[in-house]
């Protein structure tokens, strides 16, 4: 399904009945990496997967930012009049939540994250080389977008009051530290680090989010 949301078009999928669940992927990724949560996680909610602006089946765009992202999931919520939805981002989707949240405190019932970052320089220093050697070959805007956002501070997840599941793989190309930091700002969050496993190897395709999701949204949705 199709949804114009600040002048861009947002395509998504809906499945399932129950209190509502907005999922969001990760930098140049689409829905369909939630194949193997989405069956699952839909016998108990109403699950929104979306295609973030430029990605997918949505609208494509000259230039990314995060802030842009956040506000098209403002906007899904309030065009969709759904009420305190719960959310769960991969990546940079967890970036977007994370700012949605703390811009807009009362928007979700509860929110989950893996794999987000804070600042670009959360990288682990060879992924995050990686990249910057890929960026410098390819020019891609969604790698740019990757090296020079976000910009989270102490100060904005003090605002996001709600509970929070942060989670990220002990292989994560996210330092460690990195996501103990996110957990350590918010008021009220759960941490955990899933050992042996990648940045998304328990995300992309996957089943294993299914019962750390399953218990958090059915604990704290509304």
């Amino acid at each position: 399904m199709y949804i114009q949301l600040n002048g861009q078009i947002i395509y998504y999928e809906k499945t399932g009945e129950g209190s509502p669940v907005i999922l969001v992927h990760g930098n140049g990724e689409t829905h369909k990496i939630f194949d193997a949560l989405i069956p699952s996680l839909s016998k108990r909610h109403t699950v929104y997967a979306l295609d973030s602006r430029g990605h997918g089946l949505s609208a494509a765009v000259n230039e990314f930012h995060y802030a842009d992202m956040a506000d098209d999931v403002v906007s899904f919520i309030h065009g969709l009049d759904l009420v305190k939805p719960a959310f769960y981002g991969f990546s940079d989707g967890g970036i977007v939540g994370l700012i949605a949240a703390f811009r807009h405190p009362s928007l979700f019932s509860s929110l989950a994250v893996s794999g987000a970052n804070l600042t670009p320089f959360g990288w682990r220093f060879l992924p995050w080389l990686s990249t910057k050697l890929r960026y410098i070959k390819k020019k891609n805007p969604l790698i740019r977008l990757m090296l020079k956002e976000p910009h989270i501070t102490k100060s904005d997840l003090s605002k996001i009051t709600i509970p929070v599941l942060v989670l990220a793989g002990s292989k994560d190309i996210i330092k460690k530290s990195e996501t103990k930091r996110i957990a350590s700002w918010l008021p009220n969050a759960i941490l955990k680090i899933l050992p042996g496993e990648t940045h998304s190897s328990y995300v992309v395709h996957s089943p294993k989010l299914f019962p750390l999701l399953d218990d958090f949204f059915s604990n704290h949705c509304e």
